[in-house]
């Protein structure tokens, strides 16, 4: 008795690109299209479209071959040109030089008019773009141009002002969160901060976690506990190094946990500082999927801004604040390990980790 010819629905199914298309998986664009017999059109693998029947689907390697096969393009992802995703990271990047261009926050229906958006859409796509709201983006710059503005020799009073911010008075409001400490403070090189830290083991060797009165500051990996403590103390020269207490045990425990298991959600504060360019792409690693990867440049996509694939880099590599911000999880374009500043074989491990499903 012959063997009964597989349905074209479970030749789409085995097919490891239909996992791609149901995924909508952007790293798959310009590898392959997709048609489907129903609608008439063929389309990018990343398509927003609701997923088609597999029965009714066929893969193409090159873009001529569906449009000989006598399918239209679709208007939704149009592969034939520059897709959604790459559209709105333009029109994105081009509301963030407006916003850093003003000193006040221009309000949302502005941002919106400019982006020729309505309000609540816009906010959205913002948001999914730069993983910070329109407000929250203007307040991330703005902290970082008054850090830079400490560092002059200017006034603490006119630093503010240059700033963009339009009195002292709400500026210190903030500034414990902005700064992790006072103005005068942050000038002077953190003098009178108080850093507590503890040093542990873990299956990649020693750790080191660090911390604020604003939430965890460090999380460093090493070889070396000496190495690390001296890493801290390079970062906070004028600040008081203070080792850790017994109860800090606790705190160290949760995040080798996390080291183990770098799955694991941390509710933990965390006291980032960066630039607003780094701060958003430490936002945009954080909402990369355990068991996940991205490349460079779709991080730099994802930020709004397609060709800092270099800037994005060394934000990776500037990242204090090893797991708990995964810069682990970025890898180069051909999908191989890039580097990482604890090392490349750290990271094949957190990554291996990773990929294994619980039982």
């Amino acid at each position: 008795m012959s063997a009964t010819p597989d349905k074209p629905s479970s030749l789409t199914e085995r097919d490891p690109r239909w996992a791609r298309v149901k995924a909508r998986d952007k790293s798959a664009d310009d590898q392959f299209w997709y048609s489907v017999a129903t609608t008439g059109i063929y389309c990018r693998p990343s398509c927003p479209s609701r997923t088609a029947n597999p029965s009714n689907v066929r893969f193409y390697e090159r873009l001529a071959d569906a449009k000989r096969a006598g399918f239209r393009a679709c208007k939704r992802c149009n592969p034939e040109g520059p897709s959604l995703q790459e559209v709105n990271a333009t029109l994105i990047a081009k509301v963030c030089k407006i916003i850093e261009s003003r000193n006040e926050a221009p309000s949302l229906e502005e941002l919106a008019a400019a982006a020729e958006l309505s309000p609540s859409y816009f906010h959205r796509l913002f948001k999914a773009a730069t993983g910070l709201t329109p407000k929250g983006y203007a307040s991330a710059h703005r902290s970082s141009r008054v850090r830079e503005k400490l560092k002059t020799g200017t006034s603490i009073t006119q630093a503010i002002y240059d700033a963009g911010y339009n009195s002292n008075g709400r500026f210190y409001e903030t500034s414990g969160a902005i700064l992790g400490m006072t103005p005068t403070q942050f000038r002077t090189g953190a003098v009178d901060e108080e850093i507590l830290f503890a040093v542990g083991q873990c299956s990649l060797g020693a750790i080191l976690v660090a911390t604020s009165k604003v939430g965890v500051v460090s999380i460093l990996l090493g070889d070396d506990p000496d190495v690390l403590v001296r890493d801290l103390q390079d970062r906070f020269p004028r600040a008081a190094i203070i080792g850790a207490n017994p109860d800090y045990e606790q705190l160290i425990a949760k995040i080798v946990g996390l080291v183990e298991c770098p799955s694991l959600s941390l509710d933990l504060p965390l006291d980032v500082r960066g630039t607003a360019f780094q701060q958003r792409v430490w936002q945009a690693l954080r909402e990369i999927p355990a068991g996940s990867t991205a490349s460079y440049s779709q991080i730099a996509l994802r930020i709004g801004l397609p060709k800092a694939v270099r800037a994005v880099a060394g934000a990776c590599a500037a990242n204090n604040i090893a797991v708990a911000i995964p810069c682990h999880r970025v890898i180069r374009n051909d999908g191989a390990s890039s580097g990482y500043r604890w090392g490349v074989e750290r990271k094949r491990l957190l990554l291996d980790r990773e990929s294994v499903v619980p039982a």
